[in-house]
């Protein structure tokens, strides 16, 4: 059923939950996000939208998953909401998922399939949300991040495990990608395909403007399409930051800590020398003796290096401690107890006999304590503050553990309290939109991973250890907005409707007559209304695809239909309708074009490997036993949709 995934990838979301799905059968667990970590599980209470073998999904299990996978969806596209996702078909799509999660993992109980402790443990090691700032796992992120995202560690360990034998069961299918040559050239050549035809519109400008409605017209249109005046939902996110700022008196170092770090690091501040030295190493010490002496004789390092077919190393502004980590302790010993232009050496060293000359000696001062104080201070204050911010991050945490409210903890810390307006996911207010405040994402995320009554959360906001304590406030759920507040809006856009409608019915006049054998350019000129003549247009289907998803209507049109025919297909921005009609095709051949079959071989053995896992999963879900309760899934759909039409898809 290629079909399948074609139909997936028409809309933005659709191509989302395609890929998505994809993904994780192809791929298995990846942690990019915890809160993609949230299917549906099974079993609990509420009623039961599906029965899959002997268990069940839940209305309150399928809202969640609808809710999460929008989440997701919506880092690819931002600005998708609830009410979006589930006109573009994604309702569908997280529905289907969840049926396809429950029956794939009772097929592998079922047939003895097992994911072990010890894989599922590697997994959550490697997974970087929940490494420390030494790339390690730390359990107390783990902690931190699974209550983010409001997972238990064992739902996470059964999704590792649902992931893996996902993959097990799927991997070898999805890798499939053998296609014959010759399907491959039939698609290559199709590439190649030109069409040419005619193109004119209708436009709703030439017609006479519909009269103003009456308010029972207003009424009835807003009634018969309350989806395009929903609201989506909002939330009131109340949050307190922590910052560096806000411990600052706390970091500010006492002057006997600061004399405590001066004295703990007395050899970083006493007097010092560097030395600026060539030298060579040599293989044999007979050579370095050679060498040695030379130097002495009066060559420079780099001369008698040269003479011996080596090359010398000149060095500068050495300390002790670097020169021996560039050559050898001994090294480094010997060259600082020589004074300047003495020759040293030759030394064994783990890289061969070293000579060198001390070209030059630094002495470097020491530093008083008033000098070192900045430096001591900036330290001292920078690891004070960070003890602080942790501080007050476990006192905050000890306050959620033991049950306090958002308004108690931060009271008891001493924080102020901030709170948004009503908005969207995406940080606006529909009623009053503007641009979001991009450093209060992590705060939104939180707060719409979150549910009223929820415990509040910790969310790290800066790379500097800035945090909020988050929790959600009033949660206003998607609706239309009231009629009172839109009307001239509505009546624009009723009027606007019956302008399309006049316009649709010149249009299928046009076509009418051009499908009956009348030129279009005749049929045009007959409408009784004073059009565009119709405009020539030719294009192939490469053209069409270095468009992408820019291909203008009538073009994309052009290639869905048969020759000598004509077709209608709304013109942009509801200015009109388009008629099409296509002239003829030209073949397209890419015999000669290996590359291109090649490529089309490729990209159809991949889309063959779907259909593969698509037809195995479902073989596993007639096996299993599916049944949707159609009422209970239409009832979830429509409250998500917030009272907009929920019919199932088609």
């Amino acid at each position: 059923m290629l079909g399948f995934f074609r139909r997936m990838t028409k809309s933005k979301v659709g191509i989302f939950v395609g890929l998505a799905f994809l993904a994780v059968i192809a791929v298995g667990f990846a942690m990019a996000d915890l809160n993609s970590m949230r299917p549906a599980s099974l079993g609990g209470g509420g009623s039961a939208v599906a029965t899959i073998g002997d268990q069940q999904i839940t209305d309150q299990q399928l809202t969640d998953r609808v809710r999460n996978d929008v989440q997701v969806a919506g880092q690819r596209q931002p600005g998708l909401d609830v009410a979006q996702y589930i006109a573009a078909g994604g309702f569908d799509g997280s529905l289907d998922r969840a049926i396809s999660d429950a029956a794939l993992m009772q097929f592998a109980q079922e047939h003895g399939l097992v994911v072990s402790d010890r894989y599922v443990d590697g997994q959550i090691a490697s997974i970087a949300a929940f490494q420390g700032l030494n790339g390690q796992f730390d359990q107390r992120t783990f902690e931190q991040a699974l209550a983010r995202a409001r997972i238990t560690p064992q739902q996470l360990r059964d999704d590792i495990r649902r992931a893996a034998l996902t993959k097990l069961m799927l991997a070898r299918t999805l890798e499939s990608k053998f296609m014959p040559q010759q399907i491959a050239l039939t698609y290559a050549s199709s590439l190649k395909e030109a069409r040419s035809g005619q193109v004119t519109i209708v436009p709703t400008a030439a017609l006479p403007a519909p009269a103003a409605p009456t308010d029972q017209q207003v009424q009835a249109y807003y009634a018969a399409n309350r989806a395009r005046y929903l609201i989506p939902e909002r939330r009131v996110i109340r949050y307190a930051i922590v910052t560096p700022a806000s411990v600052a008196a706390q970091a500010q170092p006492s002057d006997a800590e600061v004399q405590a770090a001066y004295r703990a690091n007395a050899a970083r501040f006493a007097a010092t020398q560097t030395r600026n030295v060539a030298q060579v190493v040599v293989a044999d010490q007979a050579a370095a003796n050679r060498i040695a002496q030379a130097v002495r004789d009066g060559q420079s390092v780099a001369a008698a290096a040269s003479a011996a077919g080596l090359e010398a190393t000149t060095l500068t502004g050495q300390t002790k401690a670097q020169l021996a980590g560039r050559s050898a302790p001994a090294v480094a010993d010997a060259a600082f107890a020589a004074q300047q232009g003495a020759v040293v050496g030759p030394i064994r060293s783990p890289f061969g006999f070293v000579v060198l000359k001390v070209d030059g000696i630094t002495q470097v001062p020491g530093k008083t304590i008033e000098q070192a104080r900045p430096e001591l201070v900036a330290e001292l204050a920078k690891t004070k503050g960070a003890t602080a911010l942790g501080a007050v991050q476990e006192k905050i945490d000890a306050g959620i553990t033991d049950g306090a409210t958002f308004d108690e903890i931060v009271k008891d810390a001493g924080l102020t309290p901030q709170a948004t307006a009503p908005v969207t996911a995406q940080g606006v207010d529909p009623l009053k939109p503007a641009q979001p405040d991009p450093a209060l994402a992590p705060i939104l995320q939180a707060g719409f991973a979150a549910e009223a009554g929820d415990a509040p959360q910790l969310v790290q906001t800066g790379s500097d250890g800035t945090f909020a304590l988050v929790a959600t406030g009033d949660i206003t759920r998607a609706a239309p907005r009231p009629l009172t507040e839109i009307r001239e809006q509505v009546a624009g856009q009723y009027r606007q409707d019956q302008a399309m409608k006049a316009a649709r019915a010149v249009a299928q006049a046009i076509l009418t007559k051009a499908n009956g054998g009348t030129p279009l350019s005749a049929a045009v000129a007959q409408a009784g209304v004073r059009l565009p003549a119709p405009r020539p247009v030719t294009a192939s289907r490469q053209q069409l695809a270095q468009l992408g998803g820019q291909v203008p209507p009538a073009l994309s049109l052009l290639f869905a239909m048969a020759p000598k025919k004509a077709r209608i297909t709304a013109a942009p921005d509801g200015t009109g309708w388009l008629v099409v009609y296509l002239d003829a095709i030209q073949r397209g051949d890419a015999s000669a074009d290996k590359a291109a079959i090649a490529g089309v071989g490729r990209e159809l053995g991949q889309i063959g490997g779907n259909e593969y896992a698509e037809q195995f999963v479902e073989a596993v879900k007639r096996e299993v036993g599916v049944k949707r309760n159609d009422a209970a899934i239409a009832r979830v759909r429509g409250e998500l949709a917030g009272g907009a039409a929920a019919a199932p898809a088609q």
